[in-house]
């Protein structure tokens, strides 16, 4: 049993309808995510991340990389081998794939690379300026004074 019920979420929390919503989203795409090619994410240091994929037997030129909103989508299309082969065992699988990951707000894709048959993707969170905290001072005076009347002279 994997399905949540967000519903009691929506009558009693006003504006998280869009967590509750990528929450319900994400529980329903783990499911049908396929679990080939296998995959690893880490953590290489204060809001980096690297998703490091085992895509042996593909080319360069056969992946794709697309990012779109906070989608992360990396796909390859194998071409047909034209020679017949017989195998007596094949383990090596060789099909085409498409493998979807949920980005974080502000997470950006930094790079890409490919060597011995993982594709690096290196993303990085940055946090705009005005979302990063500050200090804010505290000055000993204001710089302009108010006046203040008393209540009981109002009434005159």
């Amino acid at each position: 049993m994997r399905n949540f019920d967000f519903t009691p979420l929506y009558r009693s929390a006003i504006g998280f309808d869009r967590m509750a919503n990528l929450l319900d989203n994400l529980s329903r795409a783990e499911q049908n995510q396929p679990s080939y090619p296998p995959y690893n994410i880490e953590l290489t240091g204060e809001d980096k991340y690297r998703i490091t994929m085992a895509v042996a037997g593909f080319d360069q030129s056969e992946l794709t990389i697309e990012v779109n909103q906070n989608n992360l989508t990396v796909s390859a299309n194998k071409v047909a081998d034209e020679q017949q082969r017989t195998y007596l065992h094949q383990g090596i699988a060789a099909r085409s794939f498409e493998r979807r990951f949920q980005l974080a707000d502000h997470v950006q894709v930094k790079t890409a690379n490919y060597e011995n048959g993982l594709l690096h993707i290196d993303l990085q969170r940055v946090i705009p300026e005005s979302m990063k905290p500050r200090t804010i001072p505290i000055g000993a005076q204001p710089t302009e004074k108010l006046s203040v009347v008393p209540a009981n002279e109002n009434a005159a």
